[in-house]
């Protein structure tokens, strides 16, 4: 049986990394080559990506797989979605692409709204609002006068530049681009009266492309640099949630996933849009997925608010490490107080731990005391949050919730993971934690004739991949907690 190997590009809002995939006797093995660094840079007012540092990065990535002796079957590359970069008339980069933390998207909303009412936005695209979909950061650029966006012939989505960077084509993925809220995911297309609405040309983006097709080969000068040769570059699911859920190990359709990170998203796998008056109140969104699904889900502030804490104790000299981070957790008193992770105090706050203090000031709550107290408080907060998300997408979803799968870095958090399962009172079953990457690798078996259906590639990661499974304790006192948590907002 022929070995297949192939190199996956995953960028996080973070980090990133390269990784390559080994597929042989009916099952995959991983490998990480490179991690690299990436984060927003603050330039006179404006919060950018450093593009060109990625695309180094992503050259180390071609040769430390070179080193390794491994010329792979093919190269793809997933990101995190809604930001774009602006491509001239002659095919240049016209300038680093703006981040989706960058404040410019404030009340963008509102006023696009003033066109085009947000009932309509939603009826084409099924999408959750927030302030810095495409759709928003394009009409707040215009109004901006912003050069780049204005001058572009093309916009690119984050992956997409980085293929084009590889390869010097130009492709508009489906995953990433139904992150836009610019695509109808009945039709599978942009919707070109929304994007002149914007202030862009209708045909601003170029023809979508569905995952698993081939976008075209390294370029010459990079084949020769990296000692690769012309290896061919596979339009991916390039949102990395999109990537990480074709990774969940699920035997059915009667599961629901959260992709846990940075963001947390949790949702089920649907074979039609879910586009109604309860979808569009509770601000539920319709994303591309692979193999003709789509992702009904919501979007969940995840390990942010942590993260951003271990930020600030680090500048003060405490560098916590996670088991650290675990058992100051299970030492502090539980259920003191709660928050809202998805409250707009904690987007992006110059002090984490002075939003956490200003939100319990505010829901007349006792603000936690010390670091294990908030590292509780985030932890339940996000276990209760899950709960009432899912509770929601159970009264919408189109068959029963057996099994919450928890795939991605926070499935490694094995006391979260419990606390979901107490919470939501269900099976959790977590892992793999590597599935964005997991599920790039199985979407380029799939363009090469690896793997024939999304069922066989799941099918592959059970036989390869260990899962962890928690089951729910202390049920009354999490639905005591639950019922308080609901009237604090």
């Amino acid at each position: 049986m022929k070995i297949y190997n192939f190199l996956a590009f995953d960028l996080g809002a973070t980090s990133g990394r390269s990784v390559v995939g080994r597929l042989r006797d009916g099952k995959i093995e991983i490998r990480e080559l490179t991690r690299f660094p990436n984060g927003i840079v603050e330039l006179h007012g404006k919060f950018y990506w450093n593009l060109l540092g990625l695309y180094e990065h992503l050259k180390e990535g071609l040769t430390a797989c070179a080193r390794e002796g491994i010329t792979p079957d093919s190269i793809g590359i997933d990101t995190w979605g809604v930001d774009i970069v602006p491509i001239g008339k002659d095919g240049s980069i016209l300038g680093m692409p703006r981040a989706y933390r960058d404040p410019y998207t404030d009340g963008a909303q509102e006023r696009f709204f003033e066109i085009v009412p947000r009932e309509e936005v939603y009826d084409k695209t099924g999408i959750q609002f927030m302030n810095f979909n495409t759709l928003f950061q394009i009409f707040a650029a215009v109004k901006e006068g912003y050069t780049p966006i204005i001058e572009a012939k093309q916009l690119l989505f984050m992956p997409d530049a980085l293929s084009y960077m590889l390869t010097g084509k130009a492709i508009c993925e489906y995953t990433i681009a139904s992150t836009s809220q610019i695509l109808n995911p009945r039709t599978a297309k942009l919707d070109s009266s929304l994007l002149e609405s914007a202030g862009v040309s209708a045909n601003i983006f170029p023809e979508i492309t569905l995952p698993g097709n081939v976008i075209g080969t390294l370029t010459d000068a990079l084949a020769e640099e990296s000692r690769l040769g012309r290896v061919k570059v596979v339009a991916v699911a390039g949102h990395d949630t999109a990537s990480a859920v074709a990774a969940v190990p699920a035997e059915n359709e009667h599961f629901a996933y959260l992709s846990s990170g940075t963001w947390s998203l949790m949702g089920i796998e649907t074979k039609q849009p879910i586009i109604n008056e309860e979808s569009f109140r509770h601000n539920f969104t319709n994303e591309g997925g692979v193999d003709g699904t789509t992702r009904f889900l919501k979007n969940i502030c995840g390990m942010w608010i942590l993260e951003q804490c271990r930020k600030e104790w680090e500048r003060e000299g405490k560098n916590y490490s996670y088991p650290e981070i675990v058992e100051m957790a299970n030492t502090a008193e539980p259920f003191r107080c709660f928050i809202n992770p998805d409250d707009a105090l904690f987007a992006n706050p110059k002090s984490m731990l002075k939003a956490i203090g200003e939100f319990c000031e505010r829901t007349q709550q006792e603000a936690p005391q010390s670091d294990a107290a908030i590292i509780r408080t985030i932890f339940e907060s996000l276990a209760l949050r899950y709960r009432e998300v899912l509770e929601i997408l159970e009264s919408m979803a189109p068959f029963a919730i057996d099994v919450l799968h928890i795939i991605g870095g926070g499935s490694k958090n094995r006391l979260l993971n419990q606390y979901t399962a107490n919470a939501i009172g269900k099976r959790v079953v977590a892992g793999p934690s590597e599935a964005t990457a997991i599920g790039n690798i199985m979407m380029q078996a799939v363009g090469a004739g690896a793997v024939s259906s999304l069922a066989e590639a799941r099918a592959i990661i059970r036989a390869s991949i260990a899962t962890e499974e928690f089951l729910p304790q202390e049920s009354e006192k999490w639905s005591k907690a639950y019922e308080i948590f609901k009237t604090i907002k």
